[in-house]
């Protein structure tokens, strides 16, 4: 199968083979540690200081003012902590913008925790920052102003040098984030007082980068130990990665105008056909102070996880940063510009690069275009046939974790009215997983209506955890389950019948195994597949079980291990192997029937099932509602075992992390209990829990 066609060079750069051709003999000759004072060492130390010289000449500056560092993250927390540190006598006023790459925007919440202040500039809707509020905004106790080159997002360049002039005006050090711009268009070191560049964004290795540091610029250094880099960064250098970068750095200088124009009519192709392809489609950004190589578009009517996920095998692109892959949020980029969040959604960054043909370009362009159409439903196109379809390609997001964030729904609910009615047992106003209503003195009506998007791609396994999902909430509330309608939401103009037909036929067995019959249900064509149930069940009043009436000494019993989120998240990056998904469907599509039944030989307080907002939220919204508190021994939970490996490697899905920020601030954990455990355990995902 053909790799895809990449157009994410914004994320990062594949090594140029001038640069692994170079990095070969390094790899196998220079072994020697560049501070040993036999040839060894001092042919390690020449390849490096060869290497710093490249990079001064690309930025023009002395080489003396580099200092390699592990990448663009470690130089910006080297920078903007080096500098407050050293000049927190002065002040502890910093400024910065509202639209920096996060391994800024951290740096400063960091520093906001220690005693600093900071002051977020806001940009304007072309994404360029404003100039006369940044100098506004200097004060006696301002030490430093960093401001990025070039955003991630958008591409849009700032105007360094004026920001460096109001700076020196003021005597105040300017840093600048150069990650983006280095290579791509001229950096130049008279335009700042430090630089932050990394080696993965112009094709040198990752794990390595730079910080040019003006001369008279003094900064705490971060890494304690022998004294290398100009006694400012200690540890053995990285021989063979900083001459990589070296080399990276005197191809980029020596074919700049070449690329720089081959860049840009990739990205203007692009551009034309996409804005000839969609009216309504809106370019981010100033149109012309932006990176040669950055297009972020907005397609609107088409989310970009959707779109992203349906054609990643043949294009490679992102919705914006790619350090949050896994977060379902808007773009705060974005959202400082003033784009709705609506629109944040639907919004495609393709950034062009050295290796892309004008070819690939064109059929790029082709394969998103025709994909983006087909989810808006614009026009006729060919029904997929492919039998190796990927159900989970056709969808942002996975299952519970398309939920309102709880945040959002509680905002909304609070405000709606309340529905009284005599008969009503159980309504909206609880956290109880289904509806039930009094029929008479000895029945009542227990109803719960559930269905979600993929969660894994074979269309047979999903239409059964659906289905086991939906009678979960019966079962939770201490239910028979009667009978289910079926609930449809499918792309017909994407996806062959076929595959609706082994949704149904996998909830079809499911409702087997349950004893009860699908007598109907509703359709709509929607562009993103969902599926499952309401089911209707029946108890005795007496018997009914809610999830508020736990009480002291009660004993909390899982019938299912954790970590389906994780898992399911993994599965749609194709990371888990043949063992991990059987196991995976094994425990979403197994009935709690048994557990339910066994339930109801013993005294059971209070029932939940553990879906979208994990153990710990569901759990929360138990122990509020009980008005009882719970204790919970974390070595007892049972955990997926491979989800710990996905976790640990940062398979997060953003549900998970939206879970954790809700909830989280209802439990409190154990200092023994690690940060990776922490976030498991509000894992969304499909495991029922009693």
């Amino acid at each position: 199968m053909p790799s895809p066609i990449y157009l994410d060079y914004n994320a990062t750069t594949p090594l140029d083979p001038e640069v692994i051709a170079f990095m070969k003999p390094v790899m196998e000759k220079y072994f020697g540690n560049p501070s040993s004072i036999y040839s060894y060492g001092s042919s390690a130390k020449i390849l490096v200081e060869e290497a710093r010289s490249k990079l001064a000449n690309l930025i023009g500056c002395n080489p003396h003012e580099i200092i390699f560092t592990s990448g663009g993250s470690e130089s910006n927390n080297m920078a903007i902590k080096g500098i407050a540190f050293s000049r927190k006598s002065r002040g502890n006023h910093i400024i910065t913008s509202s639209i920096e790459h996060p391994a800024v925007m951290e740096v400063c919440h960091y520093l906001e925790s220690q005693g600093f202040r900071i002051t977020y500039i806001p940009v304007s809707e072309d994404g360029i920052i404003d100039l006369l509020k940044l100098e506004s905004s200097i004060e006696n106790q301002t030490i430093l102003i960093t401001i990025m080159h070039a955003n991630n997002e958008t591409g849009v360049i700032q105007p360094i040098e004026e920001i460096f002039e109001i700076a020196g005006k003021h005597h105040i050090p300017f840093h600048t984030d150069a990650a983006q711009s280095t290579g791509k268009i001229p950096v130049n070191a008279k335009h700042a007082d430090l630089i932050s560049i990394a080696g993965h964004k112009l094709y040198a290795p990752k794990g390595i980068g730079a910080l040019y540091i003006r001369d008279g610029i003094k900064i705490e250094k971060l890494i304690h130990g022998a004294d290398h880099e100009n006694n400012l960064r200690a540890g053995t250098e990285n021989v063979l990665e900083i001459s990589g970068l070296g080399k990276a750095a005197e191809i980029a200088g020596r074919d700049l105008e070449r690329n720089i124009s081959h860049s840009k009519e990739l990205r203007d192709l692009l551009q034309e056909k996409l804005s000839g392809a969609f009216s309504d489609g809106i370019i981010n950004g100033h149109p012309e102070k932006r990176l040669p190589n950055t297009l972020y578009f907005t397609i609107p009517g088409v989310e970009s996880g959707t779109l992203i996920s349906e054609i990643n095998d043949k294009v490679a692109f992102s919705a914006g940063a790619a350090c949050h892959t896994e977060d379902d949020r808007a773009s705060e980029t974005l959202t400082a510009m003033g784009v709705p969040e609506s629109l944040s959604r639907c919004t495609i960054r393709l950034s062009t690069g050295r290796f892309l043909t004008k070819e690939d370009a064109v059929k790029a362009a082709d394969i998103i275009i025709k994909a983006a159409k087909s989810i808006r439903g614009d026009g006729d196109f060919t029904v997929q046939q492919d039998s190796d379809i990927r159900l989970t390609a056709y969808t942002q997001g996975l299952g519970c974790a398309c939920k309102l964030r709880p945040q959002a729904l509680e905002q909304v609910l609070k405000n709606l009215p309340s529905q009284v009615h005599p008969d009503v047992i159980v309504g909206f106003e609880s956290s109880d997983d289904a509806a039930v209503f009094l029929i008479n003195d000895e029945q009542a009506m227990v109803q719960t209506l559930d269905f979600f998007t993929p969660v894994v791609d074979d269309p047979y396994d999903f239409g059964r955890i659906a289905a086991s999902n939906s009678l979960s909430d019966i079962y939770a509330m201490g239910a028979t389950p009667l009978f289910a309608l079926n609930i449809v939401a499918f792309p017909s103009s994407r996806l062959p019948l076929e595959v609706l037909e082994k949704i149904l036929l996998g909830a079809s067995d499911v409702a087997k195994s349950a004893g009860i019959p699908i007598i109907g249900g509703h359709t709509v064509d929607d562009p993103e597949p969902k599926f499952g149930m309401a089911v209707t069940g029946v108890v005795r009043p007496e018997k009914l079980i809610r999830n508020n009436t736990a009480k002291p000494g009660d004993v909390l019993i899982l019938t299912k291990p954790i970590g389906t989120g994780i898992l399911s998240t993994a599965m749609k990056r194709g990371l888990l192997n043949n063992e991990e998904s059987k196991e995976l469907v094994s425990v979403m599509v197994s009935l709690n029937k048994d557990a339910a039944e066994a339930m109801k030989d013993i005294e059971v307080h209070a029932c939940t099932d553990v879906t979208g907002y994990g153990l710990l939220g569901h759990l929360s919204e138990m122990t509020t509602g009980s008005k009882v508190d719970a204790e919970i021994f974390a070595k007892k939970v049972p955990v997926i075992p491979s989800a710990m490996r996905h976790l640990t490697s940062g398979i997060i899905p953003g549900g998970t992390l939206n879970n954790q920020e809700h909830f989280g601030k209802m439990v409190n954990f154990n200092d023994s209990i690690p940060d990776h455990l922490k976030t498991l355990f509000f894992d969304t995902g499909l495991p029922e829990s009693y």
